[in-house]
């Protein structure tokens, strides 16, 4: 039985910058204050705790003082920076530089909208942690849209900005602004102030493809994240879509071994949280079989 990893899974830049800052903090102090999962996968948050890294929320945040934290990939709203200031705070940020690019250009289109009395609108998953950080620029007042259900939301008479979560699947972008174009024209608003920022990650859009193509290569895939993740809940379905036998695991206790029967090859891939180090596990368990 041949197992293969996909090279093209795993950690984004992004991930890989606030592992790297975590843990050379931590090798100096032993001890870092981490504002939610560093990462959505559990494995990877259990191994860096057993470093000493302390997972807070934003309630926990406003009790802590005279402390060091880490600010974590998916960036953080301006409300963080401003309780960091109040209690002595020491924030370590390890924000993806494309999600501060997009907080940035959202930060100015809502300042541009305030003028002509428009709106913020975001494609993504409501409570997310970048989605937060983003809704953060607009003083909390931005739209945000996960499905055709949710376009009803916006006024479609007023000036509109639409962006992205950086990690939203492409076709689904495609769909909102498709969706969006025609509720315009049903508005009689056939020459509307509507101005689309196509704001997904690169390293999220390209992947797509390339992981079809590695599905359908095997006879079995074995797709590994966390159940946390919504890129890896995402990535699942486009694998499992090419190969129906794509099973979700996100640890090795999950793996049967009743799967391989008759198996010639496995893929093991992954989401943009997911470690290589587990992917490299999981493939050596199914090799010992």
């Amino acid at each position: 039985m041949e197992v293969s990893i996909d090279p093209n899974s795993g950690f984004c830049f992004g991930v890989v910058f606030a592992i790297h800052v975590a843990e050379e903090e931590l090798e100096k102090s032993g001890k870092l204050y981490c504002l939610g999962d560093i990462v959505h996968n559990n494995k990877e948050v259990e191994r860096l705790s057993q470093k000493g890294l302390i997972i807070i929320n934003h309630n926990e945040l406003s009790q802590i003082k005279n402390s060091k934290v880490l600010v974590r990939a998916h960036g953080e709203p301006p409300d963080t920076y401003r309780i960091a200031l109040e209690n002595n705070l020491e924030l370590i940020d390890a924000s993806c530089p494309v999600v501060l690019k997009l907080q940035n250009k959202i930060r100015i289109g809502y300042e541009e909208m305030q003028k002509v009395g428009g709106q913020i609108v975001i494609y993504g998953k409501e409570g997310h942690a970048e989605v937060n950080g983003l809704v953060g620029q607009t003083m909390g007042t931005a739209i945000i849209v996960n499905s055709e259900d949710d376009l009803d939301k916006i006024d479609y008479s007023k000036p509109l900005r639409f962006y992205s979560q950086t990690t939203q699947p492409i076709m689904g972008f495609t769909e909102m602004i498709k969706g969006v174009k025609e509720r315009f024209k049903q508005a009689g608003n056939l020459n509307p102030d509507f101005v689309q920022h196509n704001t997904i990650c690169s390293q999220v859009s390209h992947k797509e493809p390339r992981l079809k193509k590695f599905a359908a290569e095997h006879d079995i895939v074995l797709f590994v994240s966390g159940m946390k993740s919504s890129n890896g809940l995402f990535l699942y379905e486009v694998c499992r879509s090419l190969n129906p036998k794509t099973m979700f695991i996100s640890s090795k206790s999950d793996i049967k071994e009743e799967w391989f029967k008759d198996v010639k090859t496995v893929g093991v891939c992954g989401a943009t949280s997911t470690p290589m180090w587990l992917m490299e596990e999981i493939a050596e368990i199914v090799r010992s079989f």
